[in-house]
This record gives C-alpha cells, sequence and structure tokens, in this order.
C-alpha cells in the first residue's frame, strides 16, 4: 500500500473551490487552497495578474490591488477552510460580519503571488473569527481580525 499519497498534504484548485464556495470570476478572488488544518487554518493562494479587472481604475498607470479585496480573499479562504471542516452541503453560504484592526503595509501589484495565511481564533455555534496575513515572497504585505457566520440558505 501506498502510504506517501495519504500523508500529502491536501490541495485545493480552483474547480474544487468552485465547487466549494459561490464566488465566480469577477469576485473569486484565490487560486488555490493548501496546508489546510480542519478546524484550524489554511493557506490560499492568489496569483496577482494585471487582466484583473479593478486595475482598470484602482489606478491607471500604478495598479495596486485594492486593500479590501485582499482581505476578501482573506475570507474566501477561510470560507473554503470552514467548508472542508464542516463538509460540503448545497446553499451553505458565509457572510462578513466584521473586520478590524486591518492593516495595509505594502502594496500588491500585478506578478505577485500572495499567501494568505489564516487562522482561526474561535468559533461559537455559526459564527467563525479569524486571523488573515497576506505575504509576498515572505513579506507581509495586509493583516486583519474578522468574523464570519455561516448560513444554510
Amino acid at each position: 500500500m501506498d502510504t506517501k499519497a495519504s500523508t500529502e498534504p491536501r490541495v485545493l484548485e480552483i474547480g474544487d473551490i468552485m465547487e466549494m464556495i459561490p464566488h465566480r470570476y469577477p469576485f473569486l478572488l484565490i487560486d488555490q487552497v493548501k496546508d489546510i488544518v480542519p478546524g484550524e487554518s489554511a493557506t490560499g493562494i492568489k496569483n496577482v495578474t494585471i487582466n484583473e479587472p479593478f486595475f482598470q481604475g484602482h489606478f491607471p498607470g500604478h495598479p495596486i490591488m485594492p486593500g479590501v479585496l485582499i482581505i476578501e480573499a482573506m475570507a474566501q479562504t477561510s470560507a473554503v477552510m470552514v467548508v472542508e471542516t464542516m463538509g460540503r452541503k448545497e446553499g451553505r453560504l458565509v457572510y462578513f460580519m466584521t473586520v478590524d484592526q486591518a492593516r495595509f503595509r505594502k502594496p500588491v501589484v500585478p506578478g505577485d503571488r500572495v499567501e494568505l495565511r489564516i487562522e482561526k481564533q474561535r468559533s461559537r455555534g455559526n459564527v467563525w473569527k479569524f486571523r488573515g496575513e497576506a505575504y509576498v515572497d515572505g513579506t507581509l504585505m495586509a493583516e486583519a481580525v474578522y468574523s464570519a457566520m455561516i448560513v444554510d440558505t
């Protein structure tokens, strides 16, 4: 029996992510989720390209990924981890409730590969609280604490 395959960390690609959360282009902001520890943490990957629609206006000649979209990418990573933890269920949505302690340290630009490291701080019932950090090449770009509610529609 090949035990190596069963001990490899699971990586969720874009098709898996689209089965787990309802976001679609142009608002699906993560390309991959890896290092998932169910109920605890995960790492999302966002490959930033000049083709992103928000770069047309943010800012012409000096494209910067909007900070609120970096936090949204953190939240999408959290939503995937929650679905992986609770099991896939049709009609389950994750709604933002709060965003606190948001800090934008350096701009994210086209060509960056953003690692979105999220960690659950606590969960009580259907409300989860997270801490997220966004890194490019090991440099902290943004961070936030946020909470979300899991809702069955």
